[in-house]
């Protein structure tokens, strides 16, 4: 079995393997979309197969829409050239159950790939009559949080960027540069409405987006290089809007697992496919059962049916508390638990970390007992049901290959959202005393007693990458494992810094519970797996 639409003619054969197969004509969808495009997606990473193009399967299987997604792909063009197109568009979608077993469907969705690339003359041209399309709703787009940045590390606008703002849309040639001459084009083409969406996993993410554009409209009316008229139509929303949204779903690298699972099966399109540009790409793409995008409804050219296939359209608000309740309470924060406490006693999958019940009633605790208290409820999703879902289907999830040091990375830069919030609401409500917060600081405690390097067996190990680390290893030089030292002079200028925190910890009156713990990790080899099991039972 390959991923062809010849092959999929014989449907007993895959039927017997256990693949579902589109549910809908591939023909007649690609002539309605070449007629009528109505949604193109800027992104053909493994994020999009597994999410945004099975949703709109679900939607074409039920008949609720008639058009497919068109994909376009900026940044890495071997992407459509070799894993695309040699397949007719088509993926295997693979959803990876906390049980061990796996479900298999092919994702048939896709109308057309396109490159985004001005000097692919029939594949440019396509876009542009596309962005003419009266039809086209909405722009989605998943190219990372990077790819919404037009500077470099010194602040300036990029090369290629200054290049653009000076050479106008006929000639631009970066990747946001490229969108926003498209969008050039259909303001030309009767001022036409549009959404553009960013489905990427970063905070604010249609501000990020309508920042990039908007930088460009600025630049080219400035240089008088475009209509007058064409920065006020990126800036009315009723023109073009820029929607929020919240996505949540864990797409990994194709398994070795999963590959030999298909092969069994007869399925033989598994190889992988390294690009020039070190993109992973395979004719299959792997991801977790749990999905959730969030949107915030503002489309003012319609859009898509998308909540008949679970997405949920809401207000800005709404898609901000849903963010903020999972990167503050019901998820981020039980990951970098399990990364600090996975790192020291010498965990290298996090699912594996969940068949420990020290740390399984330690993020517990954290999550439910220390955390519910003052989240953020969006109201269209449980805080509660969220936990539930991550803590006994998400991270125990055998096939999720997701290491605690690789959650460990950049941990500097995320303790304040991460838990500073909560301590924040804790002192700012009377209800409450920040002193009943007995598990965030053993988490900040054992980071810092992470950052030794050391686990509990006495073993050193490289400590992930951190902005931070240089800074905070000098402080911590001198301490040794077992051995006594002053810590509050060693502690003390990394717990009052709020930067880190969110607070000063001694002035929210935790710097010193965050001493003792501290103490007690470093006591020894053993200190970490004993403090955890006091601290625990007391619980």
């Amino acid at each position: 079995m390959r991923l062809l639409d010849r092959e999929l003619k014989d449907k007993s054969v895959w039927e017997k393997a256990g693949i579902e197969l589109p549910g809908f004509d591939r023909e007649v969808m690609k002539a309605e979309t070449a007629k009528c495009p109505q949604w193109v997606h800027f992104g053909a990473g493994n994020i999009f197969r597994a999410f945004p193009a099975a949703l709109q399967q679900k939607l074409l299987n039920e008949g609720v829409e008639k058009t497919g997604i068109i994909v376009a792909e900026g940044y890495d063009y071997e992407i459509v050239k070799k894993a695309y197109r040699p397949q007719d568009d088509l993926s295997l979608l693979v959803t990876l159950k906390a049980n061990g077993t796996i479900e298999k469907t092919v994702i048939g969705s896709l109308a057309q790939s396109l490159t985004v690339d001005r000097h692919d003359e029939a594949d440019w041209n396509r876009l542009k009559e596309i962005f003419a399309s009266k039809s086209l709703q909405m722009v989605s787009f998943t190219i990372t949080e990077k790819g919404y940045s037009l500077t470099g590390m010194d602040g300036n606008y990029r090369g290629d960027v200054a290049a653009d703002f000076e050479a106008g849309p006929d000639k631009a040639d970066s990747y946001i540069g490229k969108l926003a001459a498209l969008c050039y084009h259909r303001y030309a083409n009767g001022r036409l409405p549009l959404a553009l969406v960013s489905m990427d996993n970063c905070s604010h993410n249609g501000d990020k987006l309508y920042a990039a554009v908007h930088a460009y409209a600025e630049a080219w009316t400035k240089n008088s290089l475009v209509d007058e008229g064409f920065l006020a139509y990126i800036e009315n929303p009723e023109n073009v809007s820029f929607p929020w949204s919240m996505i949540d779903k864990i797409t990994p690298r194709p398994d070795d697992s999963v590959k030999k699972m298909l092969e069994e099966v007869g399925f033989t399109d598994t190889e992988s496919i390294v690009t020039s540009k070190n993109t992973y790409v395979a004719p299959f793409v792997n991801a977790e059962e749990a999905e959730y995008l969030v949107i915030e409804d503002a489309f003012p050219n319609g859009r898509p049916a998308l909540e008949k296939s679970g997405v949920m359209f809401t207000t800005r608000e709404t898609v901000e508390k849903v963010e903020r309740m999972k990167v503050c309470t019901c998820l981020n924060p039980l990951h970098t638990t399990l990364a600090v406490y996975g790192c020291l006693l010498g965990y290298t999958k996090i699912s594996e970390e969940m068949k420990d019940q020290d740390l399984v009633k330690l993020v517990e605790i954290i999550g439910y007992k220390e955390g519910l208290p003052v989240v953020t409820d969006p109201g269209i999703l449980s805080p509660k049901k969220f936990i539930d879902e991550v803590l006994q289907i998400r991270v125990p999830n055998p096939f999720m290959p997701d290491t605690p040091q690789r959650i460990a990375c950049d941990t500097s830069q995320k303790l304040s959202i991460r838990f500073g919030e909560t301590i924040k609401e804790y002192a700012a409500r009377p209800e409450l005393q920040v002193s009943d917060l007995k598990f965030i600081p053993m988490v900040q405690a054992g980071w810092c007693r992470y950052l030794l390097g050391v686990d509990d067996e006495g073993k050193t190990f490289t400590v992930s990458p951190d902005p931070m680390y240089e800074s905070l290893a000098k402080q911590l030089e001198g301490v040794k494992v077992g051995e006594a030292c002053d810590v509050h002079k060693v502690l003390e200028p990394i717990l009052s810094n709020a930067k880190i925190f969110g607070v000063n910890l001694y002035e929210v009156g935790l710097g010193e519970r965050v001493e003792d713990i501290f103490t007690e990790l470093a006591a020894g080899p053993g200190a970490v797996r004993a403090t955890l099991k006091k601290h625990l039972a007391e619980a």
